[in-house]
């Protein structure tokens, strides 16, 4: 009985801590959610999350239109044509790059390691000025495809990815492999119908950080994207502040909610599919 009661002790004790940190960590977002609803003049005097007298004009506001162009529906269609495309391109290239480097013998290989680990400490920043010159080169800003940001993606150029994957193909014993081999797959055969199923968790992971990345990214459209009716989430979020009139704050934040609420979704989704007993064969 004693023991009883102390593990129920321990485990109360426990709950109670976790549900006190959880709110510390939830307000910031519940305060978020209720700014939506509340004036300018509340929003920088009230500190609480229910507000005293509810107004929904920010959330009106948040679908108007910018400009004539575009609106909050309009850049999230914009944002996940943008973003659903290059998540798939990033988990076929990375997934065929990782499969080559960490299962096959080729000649250059430890050179093209070197060199794909090189990458790993170049920061993005020094990228910006020879991409851009590429890809006006190439025609490809502004395109109505979003090439310049897509394409890359096909090439495996995330390279932290590219070794996240490496290190779980290494995991995974050769005897798969071989036992495949006799039953007569190829390479490609042995990747799609042995591995990846033991890869999935670490693939949604993958997919999951790409997607959330992607949404983010702000400098990519802003250097790519000249056309305000293409414009993404990340550029419209800026756009619905107006220094010159002043900003609405609970349009502002209503737009950014509304911004947050799929990737949201998405990882709550993801999350019951990236546990180990999510994939992999099962003996």
């Amino acid at each position: 009985m004693k023991r009883i009661r102390r593990s129920t002790r321990s485990a109360l004790l426990r709950y109670l801590l976790l549900t006190a940190v959880s709110l510390v960590m939830l307000y910031p977002l519940l305060w978020l959610l209720a700014a939506t609803l509340r004036s300018n003049a509340e929003i920088f005097t009230e500190t609480g999350i229910i507000p005293r007298a509810p107004d929904f004009s920010g959330w009106k506001r948040a679908f108007q239109p910018y400009g004539g162009q575009i609106d909050l529906l309009h850049a999230a269609w914009n944002t996940y044509l943008i973003a659903i495309p290059k998540t798939l391109l990033t988990l076929l290239s990375v997934t065929l790059t990782a499969y080559g480097f960490s299962r096959f013998r080729f000649a250059g290989r430890r050179v093209l390691m070197l060199l794909l680990f090189s990458t790993l400490f170049l920061p993005q920043t020094v990228l910006y000025v020879p991409q851009f010159v590429l890809f006006t080169r190439l025609g490809w800003v502004d395109s109505p495809l979003y090439l310049p940001l897509i394409a890359p993606a096909a090439l495996a150029c995330d390279t932290v990815f590219v070794v996240m994957l490496m290190q779980f193909f290494r995991s995974i014993p050769r005897v798969y492999d071989e036992a495949a081999k006799l039953d007569g797959c190829n390479s490609l055969q042995t990747l799609r119908y042995v591995l990846v199923p033991q890869l999935r968790p670490v693939l949604l992971s993958i997919g999951v950080l790409q997607l959330l990345h992607t949404v983010n990214d702000y400098m990519g459209p802003l250097l790519y994207v000249k056309t305000p009716g293409r414009y993404p989430m990340s550029v419209f979020v800026k756009l619905s502040m107006d220094a010159d009139s002043g900003f609405d704050w609970n349009r502002v934040l209503a737009v950014c909610c509304a911004a947050m609420l799929p990737q949201i979704a998405v990882y709550f989704i993801a999350q019951r599919f990236t546990t180990p007993e999510a994939g992999g064969l099962k003996e």
